[in-house]
Parts: structure tokens; sequence; C-alpha cells
């Protein structure tokens, strides 16, 4: 009598098991996916971050144009994958007058999502960088 209880009970707890189970892994799963999705976006940010210093120092140089700025933008967001990004250098002609570069990278979160990217329509990164050139002193 005593093992038929013990059966039984080992029956109930594992149907419990199961069902608990079944309720706590989809909830598991989707947090597990929103710190995914929100890391890629940090990833994102902080590429277009650096896309926008690293177009700056290319055209702040002598001979530096703004096609340098956009294709090293375009390389560095490339690396990770980046798509649908805007790159925008201003001036968008660069002389041996010309005191400073501002580049701007700009994008739609929502364009560049790994799983659940609709969260994040209409949300969208900028990121500038304004540096001055180098140019040689004249007095």
């Amino acid at each position: 009598m005593l093992n038929h209880n013990s059966k039984q009970n080992r029956r109930k707890r594992l149907g419990a098991t199961m069902v608990e189970f079944a309720v706590v892994t989809p909830i598991l799963f989707t947090l597990l996916l929103a710190v995914f999705e929100f890391g890629w976006q940090v990833v994102i940010r902080h590429t277009a971050d650096n896309a926008a210093y690293e177009a700056a120092r290319k055209a702040i140089v002598p001979g530096g144009t703004a096609a340098d700025a956009i294709e090293e933008a375009n390389r560095v967001m490339g690396i990770v994958g980046a798509r649908s990004f805007t790159v925008n250098v201003t001036p968008t002609v660069i002389t041996e007058a010309t005191r400073d570069i501002e580049v701007t990278v700009s994008g739609q979160y929502a364009d560049n999502g790994i799983v659940a990217a609709r969260f994040f329509n209409g949300l969208g990164f900028e990121s500038r960088s304004k540096l001055l050139t180098e140019r040689p002193r004249r007095d």
C-alpha cells in the first residue's frame, strides 16, 4: 500500500513539473529573445558611433573627401551587418579652407533587428562626430 501511494505521488509531481515547464518556457524564451534583441540594438548604436568617428577621421586629413568618409562609414557599419542606414557628411565638398567636418550616421532600429524588430518601429538612432580638420597653420 505504501508503495502504491509513492508511485501515485511521483506521477502527480511529474505532471505538475510538466505543467510548470509548459507555462515557464515560453516566458523564458521570450525574455531571452528580448535580451538578444536589445543587446543587438546596443551593438548597432555603438557601431554607428564608431562609424561616424572613423568616417570623420578619414575626411579631416589633407586630401580627404566626403566620399572617403561615406565609404569608411559604410565599411564600419558593414562589419556587423547593419542594414538600411544613412551617412551624411557636412560640408559635402571639403576644401583647404574647411575648418571642421561633421559626419552623421542614422537609421531605424526596426530595419536592423534580428528577431523581434517590430518592437522598435518608429525608434531610430543617430550618431554624430564633428572634428576639426588637420590643416597646416598659415601665419
